[in-house]
């Protein structure tokens, strides 16, 4: 099982090979390696479109998730029935809007997207972050999540902090 990882935007140059590495060891490490996963990259317009229909906010974002199982508990991993179900489902990255972050706070581009890539998945095995309680947990599973990426990598990422996130 792999990743679909599909760059649709042209405003950002972007190094696939290294994002599909990062993303294949963010699987690695929640030991979701035998799902299938979709990561679209796409512009402000694009997200924006998808922000609007899916959750009613005519916004650019960083990252929208969603969900094969939609009723997953955080911590828990799909138990599927048959092999067309080893599916996480699909993350959107706003790679123009994470860009656009960088830029302000003189971040690396490819660690904010390994960062809200992370966010993405930690969303589609259940996560969510609308109550204290909920991002609480959320933010936990993403130090865990990051830390060992840091320790594999010789990186230092760090979760996202802010609760207003704008993701699904």
């Amino acid at each position: 099982m792999g990743v679909v990882l599909r760059n649709l935007q042209k405003v950002v140059p972007l190094r696939r090979a290294r994002l599909r590495r990062d993303v294949d060891m963010l699987r690695h490490i929640l030991g979701v390696q035998k799902f299938d996963l979709g990561i679209i990259c796409v512009d402000n317009n694009r997200i924006q479109q998808i922000n609007n229909i899916y959750r009613k906010k005519n916004v650019p974002t960083d990252v929208l998730s969603f969900p094969f199982y939609e009723d997953l508990r955080p911590g828990k991993l799909p138990c599927p029935l048959y092999r067309d179900e080893l599916n996480l489902g699909d993350i959107f990255l706003g790679v123009e809007f994470v860009m656009k972050q960088c830029q302000e706070d003189s971040l690396d581009l490819h660690g904010a997207l390994t960062v809200v890539t992370a966010h993405g998945i930690c969303h589609l095995l259940g996560y969510r972050h609308e109550t204290e309680e909920e991002w609480t947990e959320m933010l936990q599973r993403e130090k865990y999540i990051l830390s060992e990426y840091n320790r594999l990598t010789g990186r230092h990422l760090e979760p996202l902090m802010k609760r207003c996130s704008q993701d699904r």
